[in-house]
């Protein structure tokens, strides 16, 4: 249950992460509660994996899943720059993370 727990924590941080984005700068009001609401519920379920999976797993884990979430997002629906670097950074975090799983028991 704590992987379930911080895979949907790490897909609101996403969705925080792109609320705070659309909020400008909290000057609206809709993006802001979303903001505020991801971050508490994801702040939540990433305690409640930390319950059972090592500090260093849940966090790393947790924040590849909305650093490479967020980086998807903002190309595909911002509209944010593509290029190879960024690409092969992406694809580290995520062997990074590949990595981090494989290593907890």
């Amino acid at each position: 249950m704590a992987w379930i727990y911080l895979v949907i924590a790490g897909v609101l941080e996403i969705v925080w992460a792109l609320a705070m984005k659309q909020s400008h700068g909290f000057t609206k009001l809709v993006p802001s509660i979303v903001t505020l609401v991801g971050m508490i519920a994801s702040f939540w379920l990433l305690a409640l994996a930390m319950r059972t999976l090592p500090l260093g797993t849940a966090y790393t884990i947790w924040t590849g899943i909305g650093a490479v979430g967020a980086f998807i997002i903002g190309i595909i629906f911002l509209g944010e720059q593509i290029s190879a670097m960024r690409i092969g950074a992406a694809v580290l975090i995520v062997s990074g993370l590949v990595l981090m799983k494989l290593s907890s028991s």
